[in-house]
């Protein structure tokens, strides 16, 4: 039973820290937990796998996770710096993001990208069809530094892997005892309320049928069962025809006012792994090449 909730050190538009406890309940046991969608990593930071495989396709998204995971200590020391008055401003802000958009040194790039979370408006993560980070100024009082929360997501992220991959290329890298959650950008309430532009590649109609296609094929043909979080609406239900259907009403936390955060209808569509399938083919192991460890010396 989960002691304590953990809370994602990132702010997350659609994160799922408030429905941890709804999914978790129909999550199964298996011996590693995969997500397409990680986003920043509720469902991961409240479960109890052995291993994870955790992806995004956002590269600034798994560069700070990566820099985190190799290196706790560095990346909370010198992203604490960028966290007071003086960096609290409009001017400031831009200039920053600026040099975010333009700098090579990944390990900078992944400091600024936390600052730019905590300081730009919402917490939004949005870039420019150029592929520029495009969030304007928060306008907060005092943006809190996720300290507490960047340790606990370093010393868990010891049992994962980061990849940054089209989803399908995920589905392919699981296997029986797997199991696989998606969270994906929700199929849009209205033609005008698509929100695509979250790491400059859309996911528009044909990913969702990709996606409900992969959850199909996975649970009934390799036995490795899936769930999948989605507006609650007629195309969802019909994507996911066959899957069973818990419904779930949440508050949005993706509008600043407290007040318009109202309920949204969402599903949860978990897809059983087939039970009559024959037992996996041992697969030869191929000798791994050894990476370079991912180090940075901090910033001067």
């Amino acid at each position: 039973m989960m002691q304590k909730k953990n809370r994602a050190f990132l702010k997350w538009a659609g994160g799922k820290y408030s429905l941890v406890e709804n999914i978790n309940a129909k999550l199964p046991s298996g011996n590693r937990l995969i997500e397409p969608f990680v986003g920043a990593g509720s469902v991961f930071l409240n479960t109890d796998f052995k291993r994870y495989l955790l992806n995004d396709i956002n590269p600034d998204l798994i560069n700070l996770y990566n820099f985190l995971k190799a290196q706790p200590d560095a990346v909370v020391h010198d992203a604490s710096r960028f966290f007071s008055d003086k960096h609290n401003v409009e001017a400031t802000y831009y200039a920053l993001r600026e040099e975010f958009n333009h700098t090579a040194d990944e390990y900078y790039r992944a400091i600024l990208f936390l600052y730019l979370n905590r300081h730009g408006y919402n917490g939004l993560c949005r870039y420019s069809l150029a592929g520029k980070f495009n969030v304007p100024f928060g306008r907060y009082k005092k943006p809190y530094f996720p300290e507490e929360e960047m340790m606990v997501f370093a010393e868990r992220s010891q049992k994962a892997v980061f990849t940054c991959l089209p989803f399908e290329k995920v589905f392919s890298r699981a296997r029986r005892g797997n199991v696989i959650y998606c969270d994906p950008p929700y199929a849009p309430l209205s033609k005008t309320a698509a929100f695509t532009s979250y790491a400059s590649k859309s996911f528009g109609l044909d990913s969702q049928h990709k996606l409900a296609e992969l959850a199909i094929r996975a649970s009934k043909k390799r036995g490795i069962p899936v769930l999948i979080s989605n507006h609650d609406l007629p195309l969802t239900r019909k994507l996911y025809a066959g899957a069973e259907i818990s419904e779930l009403s949440v508050k949005r936390s993706i509008s600043q006012k407290g007040e318009n955060r109202k309920p949204a209808a969402e599903l949860l569509a978990y897809f059983a792994p087939a039970t009559d399938l024959p037992p996996p083919k041992p697969r030869k192991r191929r000798k791994k090449p050894v990476k370079p460890v991912l180090k940075h010396t901090g910033l001067k």
